[in-house]
């Protein structure tokens, strides 16, 4: 008997005929055996994708592509069409279906984008967060307390925290854990701080700590500049960089399955108890435009216990108010701009551009009745380097101010503050606006390489080509900043402002100026450490030849801020050996 003859081509004489469809051997079999492998690979995709079952989430829709997709391709290779083309109908008779979904969600995707979109909504972008635009500043800000307000910004924090990881050698876990890459600001009895939980060293770390947890976390005190290490009774068993269950996004996938989240964020509650607030979002405008948060699930860092609260409650709610950050800084500047761009409409925005405002390429926090304000400054989109105003958000319950001041950009306060110690190379903190009499200022924080503080500046928003300071301390930072102010005729009631002393409760080693004789050592330096102590930062050498630490005040030696261990240096000091020796001078030997 002759082969059966089909030509796959479509250009023979039979191409207006009806296509053969030849189904592979076993055909029942191996489509059973592609839809399981589908069912598997389809539960392995979401245990790792995660994506909310959300028709307002794009995340499902790229989930359901890739399953259909794979699909496709099991039925591909089941039917060996790949090597056997004549099964090729059979696999496209049977991927109908399948196809045809894939073409409907793409078209209701396609819908959804376009209902999205800010040219037909822009009046519903600009309405994402309500402005009072009336904010007085003089009225609505009090003077600073510059005994509490924030010296440091997140990367000094962060350096501050990584070396606080040496409170860990006394239970032996010095080397198991390293500090997590995000430390967002909160306040904490009524204080900056930032709160930097635990990470795992390596995924070998986890697998030997995994059973007790992150055994605790370290307070970063942004106002004193100092930290503390606090011990948990119990680890914390979820979190961002955890594995398997215990991922804290895989633990709330499984909770909340059709919640859409955006990101979480450490905070310790009144008792000191680890949460993590993890921010539910939903799309306002469309399906998929307008993010905004409508709640939020708190996760017990320990127990994994979780519970979700809606905006109201977590704003009107007394046993909630510690939580400062629902609201994230990205999601705040995102509805503040589109606010200052579309309020007049999609064209105005592009084309005449009246009234159209932007937030500068900046932000930073502001510790205000025990909520944590998000500011940045604003600006016009024709404007390089000058402000209009600025505006605070608070990140808890989105209330927003807006002030009108004309003066600097952030970053051209930055630039005029690491101006004034040019000679020193510092690098300057992204500006935090204070009141003093009445004047929005810019307050500074000016950092060596190393990451320690060694000088502070303050700069008049509104003429801060005239109004600049700076100063060692805090407290000679802001006497030198009010004398300038009063040079200006601005009137300054000194009995409201608070100057710093800038001591804390750590004892400041001080030379002895008794009658004993200067004494030099010259050696091999093994170890630096360093500290803020008393407004300023001192360093503490040892040398190889003995067991005690010499400290001296960076503004006495400034080459101590880039030694290195191992170079050769001489330090001249008074007084007798001791622990530790307060020394007078310090040089490196060529």
């Amino acid at each position: 008997m002759d082969p059966i003859k089909v030509d796959f081509t479509g250009k023979g004489k039979s191409s207006g005929k009806k296509t053969v469809i030849i189904p592979p051997e076993n055909a029942r079999l191996k489509l059973i055996i592609s839809i399981i492998g589908t069912v598997i690979f389809a539960a392995v995709a979401f245990y790792i994708m995660l994506p909310p079952l959300n028709i307002k989430a794009k995340e499902l829709y790229y989930y359901i592509g890739l399953v259909i997709a794979s699909f496709i391709a099991l039925i591909f290779i089941t039917s060996k069409a790949l090597t056997k083309p004549e099964y090729t109908p059979y696999v496209k008779k049977v991927a109908v279906v399948p196809i045809v979904l894939a073409v409907v969600i793409a078209l209701v995707a396609g819908v959804g984008v376009l209902a999205s979109s800010v040219f037909f909504r822009a009046r519903s972008y600009s309405e994402l967060i309500t402005v009072d635009t009336n904010g007085k500043f003089d009225i609505d800000i009090d003077e600073t307390d510059f005994n509490s307000v924030p010296k440091l910004d997140e990367s000094a924090a962060m350096s501050l925290a990584n070396r606080a990881l040496s409170d860990l050698a006394n239970e032996n876990l010095v080397s198991q854990f390293t500090i997590q890459s995000s430390i967002p600001q909160i306040n904490y009895d009524e204080t900056p701080v930032r709160v930097a939980p635990l990470n795992y060293a390596s995924i070998i770390k986890w697998f030997t700590n995994r059973t007790e947890g992150l055994p605790g976390y370290i307070i970063i005190d942004m106002a004193a500049e100092n930290t503390r290490y606090v011990a948990l009774e119990e680890g914390m068993k979820y979190s961002p960089v955890d594995h398997f269950s215990r991922l804290l996004s895989r633990h709330l996938r499984f909770a909340y399955p059709t919640f859409m989240f955006e990101g979480s964020t450490f905070e310790v509650d009144e008792d000191g108890h680890p949460y993590w607030i993890c921010a539910r979002i939903d799309k306002t405008i469309g399906l998929f435009g307008g993010r905004d948060i409508i709640g939020a699930v708190l996760v017990d860092a320990v127990t994994g216990e979780s519970n979700y609260y809606t905006v109201d409650e977590l704003t009107n709610d007394a046993n909630l108010m510690w939580i400062d950050r629902v609201f994230s800084a990205q999601i705040l500047v995102e509805q503040y701009d589109h606010f200052g761009s579309y309020r007049s409409g999609f064209w105005n925005s592009i084309l005449g551009q009246k009234n159209v405002i932007q937030t500068t390429e900046g932000y930073n926090y502001l510790a205000i009745n025990d909520d944590v304000l998000l500011y940045t400054g604003v600006t016009s989109v024709t404007s390089d380097q000058s402000i209009i105003g600025f505006v605070l958000i608070n990140q808890r319950t989105k209330e927003a101010v807006y002030y009108r001041v004309n003066g600097a950009k952030e970053y051209s306060a930055m630039e005029t503050a690491e101006g004034l110690v040019k000679d020193y190379g510092f690098n300057s903190t992204f500006p935090l606006l204070v009141n003093v009499a009445d004047e929005p200022t810019y307050f500074m924080a000016l950092k060596d390489a190393s990451n320690v503080v060694q000088r502070y500046s303050m700069i008049n928003v509104k003429q801060y080509n005239k109004i600049k300071t700076v100063g060692e301390t805090l407290g000679e930072c802001l006497e030198s900043y009010i004398n300038v102010l009063e040079e200006y005729d601005i009137r300054v009631n000194k009995d409201d402002i608070d100057i710093p002393d800038d001591k804390n409760d750590i004892q400041v080693p001080e030379p002895d100026n008794g009658e004993k004789q200067k004494q030099t050592v010259t050696g091999v330096v093994e170890d630096i450490r360093s500290a803020v102590l008393d407004g300023g930062s001192y360093y503490f050498i040892k040398l190889e030849q003995n067991n005690a630490y010499y400290s001296i005040k960076a503004s006495a030696s400034p080459e101590v801020v880039i030694l290195n261990k191992g170079q050769n240096v001489q330090i001249t000091f008074e007084g007798d050996e001791k622990t530790i020796i307060p020394a007078i001078k310090l040089s490196v030997v060529e």
